[in-house]
């Protein structure tokens, strides 16, 4: 979906459309405009069948992640920064990559986990740039790009990577030509707020955005940040990837999308809407 001023937005199937079930929220998106989808975790179903899903709606699968652990399980965010857990990280990184090659997916999003008791930070880091490091050179020619999301400690606590520079910091030592920044503007905002001057200095590594507004995690419009303002950043930068819709709609999937042509769509600049 575009919205009027051009900005690309895609549907994320695990927060939209829940009125119906997983495999009907194609059609679902696809009916509302969108072009576009991505989700976390494509797993419970067979590749090819959600490429017919995909195909049957006319839609393009923008992003997965990585696979990850049951929820409430230390791998419940993946094992990137687990210690000794190298070859388990391999192998779900292997699976990524093959359900992204089927799937035709941009980006593969390889989450940061969550580091365990006992083990200090700085040792969860240097386990998570190693594999991450493999990670690069092994998806390298595929046609995917690896993404990497800083998360914030409240809906996450432990979550490794829990500021955007520490994110950043990870894209531009590996080499941002296969891995970028998956920039979750909820994520950012909860965490360190100065929306306008994080993302103009972060938008050369940022490979993909997603959108929700806290303090509900709900449709821009419906909390605290003046997304105009956000917007109109993304449009003076000239950013022409994928918006992801990852939010919990407030009233309704279909009833909520109504931001995307008051917000996303009027926003001109930042300087334009500028106090």
């Amino acid at each position: 979906m575009r919205a009027p001023n051009g900005l690309r937005l895609d549907a994320n199937l695990k927060w939209l459309f829940t009125e119906v079930p997983f495999e009907e929220r194609f059609d679902a998106a696809a009916a509302a405009g969108f072009t576009g989808v991505e989700y976390a975790d494509p797993y419970p179903y067979p590749a090819p069948r959600l490429r017919r899903r995909l195909t049957d709606a006319g839609l393009h699968q923008v992003l997965i992640n990585a696979p990850m652990g049951e929820p409430g399980t230390p791998e419940q965010a993946g094992v990137a920064c687990l210690p000794g857990h190298a070859p388990r990280f391999r192998a779900d990184l292997e699976r990524g990559l093959d359900y992204a090659a089927e799937l035709d997916s941009d980006f593969l999003h390889v989450p940061g986990g969550i580091r365990p008791p006992g083990v200090d930070h700085d040792r969860a880091f240097a386990v998570f740039v190693a594999n991450l490091a493999w990670a690069v050179e092994r998806a390298r020619g595929t046609g995917v790009r690896l993404v990497l999301e800083a998360q914030n400690t409240r809906d996450a606590p432990g979550f490794l990577l829990d500021t955007q520079a520490r994110a950043a910091a990870v894209v531009e030592a590996l080499g941002p030509d296969g891995l970028g920044l998956l920039l979750d503007v909820y994520h950012l905002q909860v965490q360190e707020g100065d929306l306008v001057s994080t993302l103009r200095a972060l938008l050369p590594v940022v490979g993909h955005i997603q959108v929700a507004d806290p303090p509900d995690r709900t449709e821009p419009g419906s909390g605290e940040i003046a997304w105009p303002r956000v917007f109109g950043t993304l449009l003076d930068a000239s950013y022409t990837g994928w918006i992801g819709c990852e939010y919990r709609p407030a009233n309704g999937t279909a009833q909520g999308l109504s931001w995307i042509a008051e917000l996303a769509g009027t926003a001109t600049s930042a300087r334009a809407v500028a106090p």
